[in-house]
């Protein structure tokens, strides 16, 4: 007996240990659930019990400086879906058949999504009208359309690389639109509602609105309409037979840093950025580096002035190339050298040589001088432009700087710029000498019209005074009115500017036939409203000088801008005493003695225009003279006043740097005979030397050679 009780009790024992143990097991799993899992348990509650509607927010606008809408924000129907209600309908294999068939999607991803363990889920974010309107038609439990906002750019193309892009869920991805997100995207809302325990909307439940953050208007320095001038204009040297692989101008406000104009062709369409290849959507004004040719030589010259080893009484030799180390640095007219020069005639010229010893002339006086100079305006180093994927550009590391590097970084080569670089450093050289930063947004404002940001004009340093950005202003505008510039002359108005070619980086060297064609100037001249700059990357056709393909399209937008900005016109004293309305300067040729007919052909031929008077048959005197500069389209007076005037001694022109069918065209109008030696190129050789007096019927020995890809590499120029 008394061992059956023993057992009982050990049983009895044994049970409430058990129960014990269950119970401590629960008060443990309570304790877990209540202190470490309770959190997250009482949020996953509060999904079942409500839902999150998502409205978003609307993104700021970018404008103009003038508030000209570049990018707005427009609603877009998305495709959403409540799982839960969804799965309790019933239909969810109907709904997702109907909305992988309209959306064109996988079904069986659309079947996963809609009825996935959440309680939100996007479908298809914005989609067409009509599809969201056949969707909303079928009223399937639980789809429901979301009206969302969506990026718009009314201008198209305009301005396609500066202003960049957003995706889907409108966060900037490239361009102003990434650079500014902070200020332009603003913060999404959302209605929350509550539900029942079986996924049903809760009656009379109370409904909370979060608001959405709508975000900042942004400003920027860009004109709207001088961004078209741009634009138009190369799109029209693209369509021409030039049809370089792109081309792109870059505007600035010397005074300020502000950039008027970053175009660039070929562009896209903002609002289908994906059916664009990157490296089209790729702002190469600010990422890309290119030699700058003698549009640098205005670095040299001013650094060289500043420091006094040159002035305008220095003069310089050219006999064709510059021995550097043993190594030749050609001019790019070797074939006929400009001889003795002034500082004026050396830059009038883009004389190689010239600039070359003036490059020499920095670094004899104090070593690293130049390289000082050349960082000093900016070069080697970002800008601080408020841009994404600038590229500092390249130099060659002070240490490796030899003699030869100097001389080829004198004349642009061996160094490798960005255009905002340039046009910001030759901005200093317009405004007084200051190097400023430049500035591509102006202030952004919030949706009550207040600025809350507004960005002002930076000073980085002091690097050339007011005296030598006057003189450089000074040479700068007689290269346009008498030099390689002449294209770019506006009438009424003082342009002064540089011209620049230099042949491509190639693999081990330069690249046969690829060119950048460049021009940079200002204008006015004496009080400079803007800095412009045109790049032309590889042109084709047979053209590939600065001056010739880079300075007229400079001419055709700063002109219209000018215009534009209301700036008033000016007539040069030079003007005043010709008498001219001109758009360019034409040296007048010595056509006494020649037939009128011939002298009226050959004047048409440069580009003049002539009147004839008296009633001979040859031209006995001219006026203006003959070495005249004459405006582009002025008139010749050409004096046939006697009927038995006998045909006298012809001057030969100077036919060397052309190429054999305008030799012949000019030489056949004079009443000569053309011997070439060669049949392709350009002239080096002739015989009579220009100036020379022949009798009508002469023969005149033109030698033609075709410019090496070695010679033309140290050798472009203009």
């Amino acid at each position: 007996m008394a061992a059956v009780k023993l057992f009982m009790r050990r049983k009895i024992t044994f049970v409430l240990i058990l129960l014990l143990l269950a119970f401590a097991a629960v008060v443990v799993k309570l304790a877990v659930i209540q202190f470490v899992q309770g959190d997250e348990l009482q949020q996953k509650a509060e999904e079942l019990r409500t839902r999150d509607l998502p409205v978003s927010a609307s993104r700021g606008d970018i404008c103009d400086r003038n508030g000209n809408r570049l990018a707005i924000s427009i609603t877009a129907d998305s495709v959403s879906a409540s799982p839960p209600d969804v799965i309790n309908s019933g239909e969810a294999e109907k709904s997702a058949l109907f909305l992988s068939q309209v959306l064109e999607l996988d079904y069986d991803e659309v079947l996963s999504d809609i009825t996935s363990d959440k309680s939100f889920v996007w479908v298809k974010r914005k989609v067409d009208f009509d599809i969201a309107q056949a969707i909303e038609d079928e009223e399937f439990t639980g789809v429901n359309i979301v009206e969302e906002t969506q990026r718009y750019y009314p201008k198209s193309t305009l301005a396609s690389q500066l202003l960049g892009f957003c995706g889907v869920d409108n966060q900037g991805l490239e361009g102003v639109e990434i650079a500014f997100d902070d200020w332009l995207s603003g913060k999404d809302g959302r209605v929350v509602s509550e539900y029942d325990g079986i996924g049903q909307a809760i009656p009379q439940a109370e409904y909370e609105y979060i608001a959405p953050t709508d975000g900042y208007d942004v400003y920027l320095t860009i004109d709207e309409n001088i961004q078209y001038f741009c634009e138009r204009e190369l799109d029209t040297l693209m369509a021409s037979e030039i049809k370089p692989k792109s081309a792109s101008i870059i505007m600035m406000r010397p005074e300020t840093g502000e950039i008027l104009a970053m175009a660039i062709s070929p562009g896209y369409d903002v609002n289908d950025y994906k059916s664009a290849d990157s490296s089209v959507r790729r702002n190469t004004l600010i990422s890309d580096s290119y030699e700058p040719g003698s549009c640098f030589k205005i670095i040299t010259a001013s650094a060289a002035l500043e420091e006094g080893t040159i002035n305008t009484n220095s003069t310089f030799y050219d006999p064709g190339y510059a021995l550097v180390a043993g190594q030749k640095i050609k001019c790019w007219r070797s074939y006929n050298p400009h001889g003795s020069q002034t500082l004026v005639e050396a830059f009038q010229n883009s004389c190689n040589p010239a600039f070359v010893k003036i490059g020499q002339s920095i670094e004899a006086k104090e070593k690293g001088l130049f390289y000082k100079y050349i960082e000093a305006y900016g070069f080697g180093q970002t800008t601080g432009i408020e841009l994404s994927g600038e590229a500092p550009g390249i130099m060659i590391d002070e240490d490796a700087l030899g003699p030869v590097e100097v001389a080829t970084i004198s004349i642009g080569q061996g160094i490798a710029v960005t255009p905002l670089q340039m046009v910001t450093a030759v901005s200093a050289v317009a405004n007084g000498g200051t190097l400023l930063e430049p500035q591509i947004v102006s202030k952004v404002v919030n949706s009550n019209g207040d600025v809350v940001q507004e960005y002002e004009t930076k000073k980085v340093r002091q690097v050339i005074s007011s005296e030598t950005s006057e003189l450089m202003r000074s040479l700068l505008e007689n290269v346009v009115a008498n030099g390689t510039g002449k294209k770019a002359y506006i009438e009424g108005y003082r342009v002064a500017g540089k011209t620049g070619t230099a042949q491509k980086a190639g693999n081990g060297g330069y690249a046969a036939g690829k060119y950048v064609a460049s021009f940079i100037g200002m204008a006015p001249a004496n009080d400079p409203e803007i800095v412009c700059l045109v790049v032309i990357d590889e042109p084709s056709g047979g053209l590939y000088q600065g001056g010739q393909i880079a300075a007229p399209i400079f001419k055709a937008v700063v002109e219209d801008t000018l215009r534009y900005l209301g700036v008033t016109p000016q007539v040069t004293d030079s003007e005043v005493d010709k008498g001219s309305d001109s758009k360019s300067t034409v040296e007048v040729p010595d056509i006494t003695n020649l037939n009128a007919d011939a002298a009226t052909e050959l004047l048409d031929l440069i580009g003049l225009k002539s009147q004839v008077k008296g009633n001979g048959t040859i031209v006995a005197s001219q006026v203006p003279a003959a070495g005249s500069s004459l405006a582009a389209g002025g008139t010749v007076i050409l004096n046939c006043d006697n009927s038995t005037t006998v045909a006298g001694k012809i001057t030969v022109p100077d036919l060397t740097g052309k190429k054999l069918s305008e030799v012949a065209k000019i030489l056949s109008a004079m009443g000569l005979k053309l011997v070439a030696k060669g049949s392709d190129g350009i002239a080096i050789e002739q015989s009579p030397q220009p100036l020379n007096k022949v009798t009508a019927g002469s023969t005149v020995t033109v030698k033609f050679k075709v410019i090496s890809d070695e010679e033309e590499s140290q050798s472009v120029g203009p």
